[in-house]
């Protein structure tokens, strides 16, 4: 899975590039690659575009056994991606194995629904037939992150390729190892046409990228501050784009609720890859009558993580993915401190190697803190005290972000009611929050705009072409 290059080769890119994979666990340099020169993103537009004009023609029979195989060589190659995703981001290695599998699943979703999802839809209207048919528009640019290097790039990915599209993809500069994995069993399978091509391109060249006349779709999976720069860019070129921009998702716990499996799946949740998941319960808002309970609970299920080597089967806490994430989200909680924030569980940065950070829990936290209004990625649980469910949901909504949410009580009658009322673009009731290849994915407000998955993520990036058949007139 991993090219071997020298030690000259390693020290030129490291001097020219921003795509160096690192270890977090050691902070050793596992390979570094220099960015592509304007050329080189020239000549691989030009690749995609040849292959477009190839792909769209194929039968959709001919795209789903392209995605089948390529489900079935990244499952002879799990271990080995798993270990990529792991090595270059620190998420522990069932996690990423996890990752993997759920990637295989959402191919194998995705080409048995395509001929369902993407089948012409007839319309009854005066005409004597009408229609709606889903056609490609042309490539779609993915712009990831480095927290799911594998599902979030394939979950834009596999879609767009059913669809007729084909793919590029930027990758975080911290991923580009897994990126290139993918790209290169696509290549594997189909080495005359690049219908997915990995584009380690620097940031000041994306503009141009989203202005070329092929790229017709922007999948973009990052902050709120990328989003805005890329929509803008987008909507000046008339492309149409899908963010995906993070989240503060609330977990309410009303006071009928099963307190110790929401305790145990608070706690899973918020620690899932280190707390760096968008999905994640940022927010533990609990209802005052059992907060008394409840937090001790949520303490001990806490504790009972295991934190410790990514590559150990067992551990479930590991170090977070970068230095700079790290020392930023020790400084919303020392700013939360400082501020009158207190610490129910203490933790925070580990002294020695890696980015260790031992999870924290934060009560009493106002609007006058950093950690109140912004996205916490890592290992810090804010619990909020509510009066009752009215409470609950206005502190649910009162963030800038809504893509997630969680809410438990064994009402589910009152539990449909409320989630109604979550500004939110999914609700999970008593259950964590997870993404499903039949379901949307997508936010609200600054957690942008459009679906990923199920039947709306497949329309997303095709042309939905009316097509009307009248009699001939005499």
């Amino acid at each position: 899975m991993r090219t071997t290059i020298s030690n000259s080769q390693n020290n030129r890119a490291l001097a020219s590039s921003s795509f160096i994979s690192i270890n977090p666990v050691d902070g050793e340099v596992i390979q570094a690659f220099e960015a592509l020169t304007r050329e080189e993103i020239v000549a691989k537009l030009q690749a995609s575009t040849s292959a477009y004009q190839l792909w769209k023609k194929e039968s959709l029979a001919a795209r789903q056994a392209c995605i089948l195989a390529f489900a079935s060589r990244l499952t002879d190659q799990q271990e080995a991606v798993a270990q990529l995703i792991t090595s270059e981001m620190g998420k522990p290695i069932a996690q990423s194995l996890a990752e993997v599998k759920k990637c295989i699943w959402l191919c194998a979703y995705y080409a048995e629904a395509a001929p369902d999802l993407l089948a012409p839809k007839v319309i009854e209207t005066t005409a004597q037939k009408s229609y709606l048919r889903y056609e490609p528009i042309g490539a779609v640019l993915g712009i990831m992150p480095w927290n799911f290097p594998c599902w979030q790039a394939l979950r834009f990915a596999i879609p767009a390729l059913l669809a007729g599209n084909v793919v590029l993809l930027k990758p975080a500069p911290n991923v580009a190892l897994t990126s290139i994995a993918l790209a290169n069993i696509f290549k594997e399978i189909i080495p005359e046409k690049a219908i997915f091509q990995c584009l380690l391109a620097e940031v000041e060249d994306i503009p141009s990228i989203i202005k070329h006349d092929l790229v017709q779709g922007i999948a973009l999976t990052g902050s709120d501050v990328a989003g805005a720069k890329v929509a803008q860019i987008a909507g000046a070129a008339i492309k149409k784009c899908v963010l995906e921009l993070g989240g503060s998702d609330p977990f309410i716990v009303l006071a009928d609720a099963d307190l110790e499996t929401a305790a145990k799946l608070a706690a899973k949740s918020r620690m899932n890859n280190c707390g760096q998941s968008c999905i994640s319960a940022k927010r533990i808002i609990v209802e005052q009558a059992v907060l008394d309970e409840f937090l001790p609970l949520f303490k001990a299920a806490l504790l009972a993580m295991k934190i410790g080597n990514p590559l150990d089967l067992d551990t479930q806490i590991s170090t977070m993915a970068r230095a700079d994430l790290r020392d930023n989200l020790n400084a919303q909680l020392e700013d939360a401190v400082a501020n009158g924030a207190k610490v129910y569980l203490a933790g925070g940065p580990r002294q020695g190697k890696g980015h260790y950070f031992d999870p924290i829990i934060l009560t009493e936290v106002k609007p006058t803190m950093r950690a109140y209004h912004e996205e916490l990625f890592g290992p810090i649980a804010v619990v909020f005290s509510v009066a009752d469910e009215v409470e609950a949901i206005r502190l649910a909504n009162d963030t800038k972000y809504g893509l997630g949410a969680a809410l438990w009580t064994k009402d589910l009658a009152k539990a449909e009611r409320l989630a109604s009322q979550l500004s939110a673009g999914a609700v999970a009731i008593n259950n964590l929050l997870r993404s499903d290849p039949r379901m949307p994915f997508g936010g609200i407000k600054q957690s942008g705009f459009g679906r990923e998955l199920g039947l709306e993520g497949i329309r997303e990036f095709v042309n939905i072409k009316s097509v009307a058949i009248y009699k001939l007139m005499k």
